[in-house]
């Protein structure tokens, strides 16, 4: 079973949780993420992600064995988009089967709070407005940045969802948080699954 991987596809919560089912669990947990259609003050048209998909499939897959571990429960999965979503569209998916329901909600927590601070993915978001901005993990991207600890703050300061970082031709854009300090490569780079560790 893979524990976690990226889809550029939608995804299909029902085949999901097939994959998870076993007749010694008694509880089953899921979470879905959809697109929303605001944030910030903003109206969100659409998004895109983004994904280093090796350093990603790499970090997702010890997350999801970390909370089997932890939390002691049976099964559990995640799966998150690539490339462009619309308003409503399923953005995550996680399951987690086990025998109990406090281990799975709890696991289930566990699991989407650490994919979405340790996980290199990138959103940009689309505005009713025109505008964009591109939102990610800062800390995942930071040079240096070691994926073996887990206690990383992700600072409000520079980070490319304000308000001042999507003003095109923003000073903004340079400073730690933006797009251009946080991946290596080209704009074009980052495509699910292209870019190379």
């Amino acid at each position: 079973m893979t524990l976690f991987r990226f889809s550029d596809v939608n995804l299909d919560p029902a085949a999901e949780r097939r994959l998870l089912e076993d007749p010694a669990c008694g509880g089953f947990v899921s979470f879905e993420g959809w697109v929303r259609n605001h944030n910030e003050g903003l109206e969100v048209r659409r998004l895109e992600y983004e994904v280093f998909a090796a350093l990603g499939i790499k970090e997702g897959e010890r997350i999801v064995a970390d909370a089997i571990k932890k939390f002691g429960v049976e099964r559990a999965a995640c799966v998150h988009r690539g490339g462009s979503l619309e308003i409503g569209d399923l953005a995550v998916w996680v399951g987690v089967s086990s025998g109990h329901r406090g281990e799975a909600f709890a696991a289930c927590r566990y699991i989407i709070d650490e994919v979405k601070h340790r996980v290199p993915i990138w959103k940009k978001e689309h505005y009713v407005n025109g505008d964009s901005g591109w939102v990610n993990c800062e800390a995942c991207a930071a040079p240096g940045h070691d994926h073996e600890h887990h206690e990383h703050a992700h600072a409000e300061a520079g980070k490319l969802g304000s308000q001042e970082a999507r003003k095109p031709g923003s000073q903004e854009a340079g400073k730690p948080g933006s797009r251009e300090a946080g991946k290596p490569g080209s704009w074009e780079a980052g495509k699910l699954g292209s870019w190379e560790a």
